[in-house]
């Protein structure tokens, strides 16, 4: 799929104010199902200031690429928020891979999950926020929380 009828898996970044100030598209696609919905982006650094900050969008599965974190710490990412999807049996990915790469490129990222259950699938929520030490600096359980 390519042109006007392509479909990308992608997060806005909003401002105070309600102006779009970054888009971004996911970039590595998961499984059958977003390979056979979906057109991958091809700008694996977006990134937008916000309150003096720095802030990189990612998506999902895209963290899981250690490359595409570090061209974020590079390109001088302060904040790397990544909205996911993540299912059981991952949830290593939230516990121990996100405070990992926020430790081994020295930025804060966020990664937001969603919980419960949709069809066969099981979220596993866990969203973390983790900083440049490595530890999670606050971490949701497996119910909505904020």
């Amino acid at each position: 799929m390519s042109g006007s009828h392509a479909v990308y898996n992608s997060v806005q970044l909003v401002g105070p104010s309600g102006a779009r100030l970054a888009h971004y598209r996911k970039t590595h696609l998961y499984g059958c199902f977003e390979r056979d919905h979906f057109t991958p982006g091809d700008n694996t650094v977006v990134q937008a200031e916000l309150n003096g900050l720095t802030v990189g969008l990612m998506i999902c599965y895209d963290v899981e690429f250690p490359e595409n974190v570090r061209a974020h710490a590079l390109a001088g990412t302060d904040l790397l928020v990544v909205p996911t999807a993540q299912m059981h049996p991952f949830q290593f990915v939230a516990e121990s891979m996100i405070p990992v790469r926020a430790f081994e490129n020295q930025m804060y990222v966020a990664y937001v999950n969603r919980v419960g259950l949709e069809g066969e699938f099981e979220f596993v929520g866990l969203s973390t926020l983790a900083g440049p030490d490595g530890v999670a600096r606050t971490r949701a359980g497996r119910a909505e929380e904020l």
